[in-house]
């Protein structure tokens, strides 16, 4: 099968799997797993950031962050398409006991004067403003990228009131290759940051949260509350190291690909409209002889796997195990439907 359903379907690669078996390791939570040490001096050190924690999630990495900038009773401000809002089991809400001020974005991108405008008076009526959680690149945006002077926009509005500015960075190094941009710019500019490594990077498992030293270690105290310390997992934390060095780059492949792949389906009558691609993430609306469901279906009877976002929408998502054969191969597929 040929698995577009998400880049967190990857495999081990054979140099990534050498590397992770030769990891030396000790025990986390004592703080003595060496591997799991490196990574997060590594990872932070990317960012122009002081301390970074390892996590089993970027759902845990997000949810960390939010525990650690807020109290029980605030509001955090975000896109209503945020990864944290949609995908994160009502955390906000059960972790951290906050409220949610959504926005409506473009494609999961908000501004600084919605930013500004969401932020409540000082009123006993209304919860306490303390967050705002940006994403970048937006998962049910279609992989679309902000621009970067946004950011500065938004930091300004965070800094005069004095809140916290959080990254969902599950995809950042898509937008961060896509955009040409440095990632210690990003460091510059937020409180807090989750790095996800088992998506386009390709690690089987984990996320990296970084900020400040003193934010990192409230976060290690509730990453323990969580249940999230490990032990052993430097074999784990081996596999980020190796995607931070050699996966990278690479992804301007899985950006080009799917630009073939929307041009693919541009041609076809049942598909509606497109999100322009920007990355690594083609999302069509579908109608006429096709439902999203109807189509997901005969795309796998033809060894083809996406997913249904939507009743009307079908996103397929490319990832270092999709080959050009595999591209294609579903694109002949996808003229034939």
């Amino acid at each position: 099968m040929i698995d577009f359903r998400s880049d967190t379907v990857t495999k081990p690669t054979a140099g990534m799997l050498a590397f992770m078996q030769s990891a030396p390791v000790g025990d986390d939570v004592f703080g003595e797993d060496p591997s799991i040490n490196s990574l997060e001096r590594i990872t932070a050190a990317k960012f122009g950031m002081e301390a970074g924690l390892f996590c089993p999630s970027g759902t845990m990495t997000n949810q960390l962050a939010i525990k650690s900038h807020t109290q029980a009773g605030d509001e955090v401000i975000c896109d209503e398409l945020s990864h944290i809002y949609q995908y994160e089991g009502g955390g906000i809400a059960f972790n951290s006991g906050c409220s949610v001020k959504l926005l409506h974005g473009n494609r999961g991108r908000v501004n600084a004067e919605q930013v500004l405008a969401g932020i409540n008076p000082e009123d006993v009526h209304k919860p306490i403003t303390s967050l705002v959680s940006l994403e970048n690149t937006s998962n049910r945006g279609g992989g679309a990228c902000y621009n970067f002077e946004d950011f500065k926009a938004i930091k300004k509005v965070t800094d005069a009131h004095k809140l916290a500015l959080h990254l969902d960075g599950a995809r950042l190094f898509n937008a961060i290759v896509r955009n040409n941009e440095a990632a210690i710019e990003y460091g510059n500019i937020f409180d807090s940051i989750s790095i996800c490594l088992s998506k386009g990077l390709g690690a089987p498992v984990g996320s990296v949260l970084i900020g400040s030293t003193t934010f990192i270690q409230k976060a290690r105290r509730w990453r323990k509350v969580f249940g999230g310390g490990m032990r052993q997992a430097g074999f784990l934390a081996a596999a980020g190291i190796y995607a931070l060095d050699h996966h990278v780059d690479r992804l301007a492949e899985d950006h080009k690909n799917a630009q073939i792949l929307s041009e693919a389906l541009a041609q076809k009558d049942f598909v509606e409209s497109i999100l322009d691609v920007e990355t690594n993430i083609v999302i069509a609306t579908i109608g006429g002889k096709y439902s999203a469901d109807s189509l997901v279906a005969a795309l796998k009877e033809k060894g083809v796997l996406a997913i249904a976002m939507t009743p009307t929408q079908v996103r397929f998502v490319f990832h270092l195990d999709i080959t050009e054969s595999d591209l294609e191969r579903t694109v002949d597929i996808i003229k034939a439907l």
